[in-house]
């Protein structure tokens, strides 16, 4: 895809790999719809771009689908692209789950990235063309002790996005996943509360936002008829 005039909506964007894929993309020539909860933080990161509109909103409420996609169309006149970036990550043991955490991160992980998919897809098939990446993690590929319900939302991401792209082969439009190890970012926040060390802290030297940022723009940069479907990126001196 060239991506220079094209229209991307970027979930999660306020911090972390979401500002840093919306950095990149603008430097590509991107349109930007962006959203995130905090209005203020999206603001700043929108002043900082050339063509960006923010959409401050909890990613779980079933309108915002709706309202991201009506947003681009009146603003830019269509969309190219979505990043389903948003997400959070809770480390629990079984004595200390928190159900109504574990299960609101599988309503932010998993569930938001079903409703935002089916909302643009449509769209998409429509234009015959268009192309969704869904964040995954290395976490989608195996699992750990005390992080399994993060583990399902991330192996049900991987399951979804492979069974859109065989259903999507030949329409124009695509579906892929970046699945990255350790990235310094607030992800771990969480676990740091808790007393415990954050996975960007078990690792030497991870990944930064800006890493992931650059798998994204490679994906989509890939000439018609070529898609990867997935790309893994760990840190170097991750022995995984």
């Amino acid at each position: 895809m060239e991506l220079k005039d094209k229209v991307a909506i970027v979930t999660g964007a306020s911090s972390g790999i979401g500002a840093a894929i919306a950095s990149n993309l603008n430097e590509a020539g991107m349109k930007l719809v962006l959203t995130a909860r905090s209005q203020q933080k999206l603001a700043s990161l929108a002043a900082q771009l050339d063509k960006a509109v923010i959409v401050p909103g909890e990613i779980t409420d079933p309108a915002l689908p709706k309202h991201l996609l009506e947003t681009a169309l009146e603003k830019f006149g269509h969309l190219d692209a979505v990043i389903n970036n948003a997400g959070v990550m809770h480390m629990m043991s079984i004595e200390e789950a928190d159900i109504e955490a574990l299960c609101n991160m599988i309503r932010v992980n998993f569930e938001a990235i079903v409703r935002i998919s089916y909302k643009v897809l449509p769209h998409f098939k429509q234009q015959g063309s268009g192309f969704i990446i869904n964040m995954s993690s290395i976490s989608g590929l195996k699992t750990n002790p005390t992080i399994g319900v993060y583990d399902g939302t991330k192996h049900a991401v991987e399951a979804f996005t492979d069974s859109l792209r065989m259903e999507l082969a030949g329409s124009g439009v695509s579906v892929a996943t970046v699945e990255p190890g350790a990235v310094a970012t607030n992800l771990y926040d969480s676990w740091k509360e808790q007393g415990k060390q954050g996975y960007d802290e078990m690792v030497p030297n991870p990944l930064k936002p800006e890493d992931v940022a650059r798998c994204v723009r490679f994906i989509l940069e890939q000439p018609a008829g070529v898609i990867v479907p997935r790309l893994f990126v760990v840190p170097s001196t991750s022995p995984v």
